[in-house]
């Protein structure tokens, strides 16, 4: 934990103020799995409606020493809207929701085939993921991406993921990409989300109104107050502000990834942040494993139990995850992705886990070699009925 020596203040703000060069903020190279945000502003020249290429390329320089150091990358970027605006020939302005799917269908072309063209060049496979409110909020839909994204990264590839505003409605989308990007790292688990900006951090007061304002270089916490500090959206070409990214920073601290706010608009943006530019960093004080275990046994309401055998229950005390083979028996109507309780032989709750099967097929394989799987449901299926990244002991 990072300990501050302020005066009043900012010390009850829970905030340091950049006085003095600070050194002890995170670094890059600690991080194994990290998100990095890019807006429409950044990307796209919107007095042309054309990409930005040499900063794209940069960019992507960035992302793959990256990539080569061992990280898992995955990018959430916006632009699909400002370039097909500008193929459609749409006018300046806010556009009305079907302009806004019609610009997004054209542009998503031209944007996916552009990452796949600059990490493609660099050796790096890229994937594209279009996601809606509902597949982050509702738990199959959000099992689906968090799945095909596991994959991608075992895989090596670089998934690049924005919101599907060509089916997403006014009710159902996120409206920034700022909260998407989130939503994104707490689902993938990552422990860094990176927010390119046009804005090099988070100020004591809009800077643009404030000539006094300054940079906060470090948010242990966030406050009434550091809420209170954000402003309105910064550019014509951005949806979101100030005001989405803290609201992004307390969706992704709360789920144990720290985020950073940097400034985008310069050349090779992330390998700034690692040389110690200017930037705000937000900490939290877990981590998405522990986050994520904290949620599972805190958060969700059990559908079921099983009943495992002293095997099993010796197990997982051991950091092993649940097999069929040592389940006894289940209880309960639940579906794949739902909470379950864990009981030991005797009854004694030990954990609870989410389940990788439908009740019916886990009642099929219950007791049955993993191997089995596929000849008993007549498909390939998850070879642990809870895996331990999804299992929350008593004991942890």
């Amino acid at each position: 934990m990072l300990r501050a020596r302020l005066k009043p203040p900012l010390k009850k703000l829970g905030i340091r103020k950049a006085r003095r060069p600070v050194t002890n903020v995170p670094s890059l190279k600690n991080f194994r799995r990290i998100v990095v945000k890019v807006g429409s502003s950044l990307l796209v020249d919107h007095t042309q409606g054309a990409l930005k290429r040499d900063w794209l390329e940069a960019l992507a320089d960035d992302l793959v020493a990256l990539h080569r150091e061992g990280c898992d990358v995955l990018v959430v970027s916006s632009g699909s809207i400002a370039l097909g605006r500008t193929f459609l020939k749409l006018p300046k302005g806010s556009l009305r929701l079907e302009e806004s799917q019609a610009a997004a269908a054209v542009g998503q072309i031209s944007l996916a085939r552009t990452w796949s063209e600059v990490l493609g060049a660099r050796g790096i496979t890229a994937g594209q993921i279009l996601v809606t409110l509902n597949d982050t909020e509702e738990r199959q839909r959000y099992l689906n991406a968090r799945e095909t994204i596991g994959k991608l990264l075992e895989l090596r590839a670089v998934p690049v993921i924005n919101e599907n505003d060509t089916v997403a409605t006014t009710e159902i989308r996120y409206g920034d990409n700022d909260r998407l990007a989130a939503r994104v790292a707490t689902m993938a688990s990552a422990d860094l989300l990176v927010l390119l900006s046009d804005i090099d951090g988070l100020y004591t007061a809009p800077p643009h109104e404030d000539p006094n304002a300054t940079l906060i270089p470090v948010v242990p916490r966030i406050s009434a107050e550091i809420e209170a500090m954000a402003g309105g959206a910064a550019s014509e070409m951005s949806r979101g502000g100030m005001r989405t990214k803290i609201e992004a920073a307390k969706i992704a601290t709360t789920g144990g990834t720290h985020m950073v706010i940097a400034d985008g608009r310069v050349t090779n943006p992330v390998k700034r942040i690692a040389e110690g530019g200017r930037c705000t960093w937000f900490l939290t004080p877990s981590n998405p494993v522990t986050a994520r275990k904290k949620w599972i046994a805190g958060s969700l309401e059990p559908r079921g139990t099983v009943h495992i055998d002293e095997g099993a229950a010796k197990a997982l005390l051991t950091g092993a995850s649940l097999l069929p083979a040592g389940v006894l028996r289940l209880e309960g109507s639940f579906a794949r992705g739902d909470c379950i309780v864990i009981r030991d032989p005797r009854g004694a709750e030990i954990g609870r886990g989410l389940v990788a099967y439908d009740a019916l097929e886990a009642a099929r394989i219950a007791g049955r070699n993993s191997r089995e799987i596929e000849a008993i449901l007549g498909m390939p299926g998850q070879s642990e009925m809870i895996h331990r990244d999804d299992m929350a002991l008593g004991s942890e």
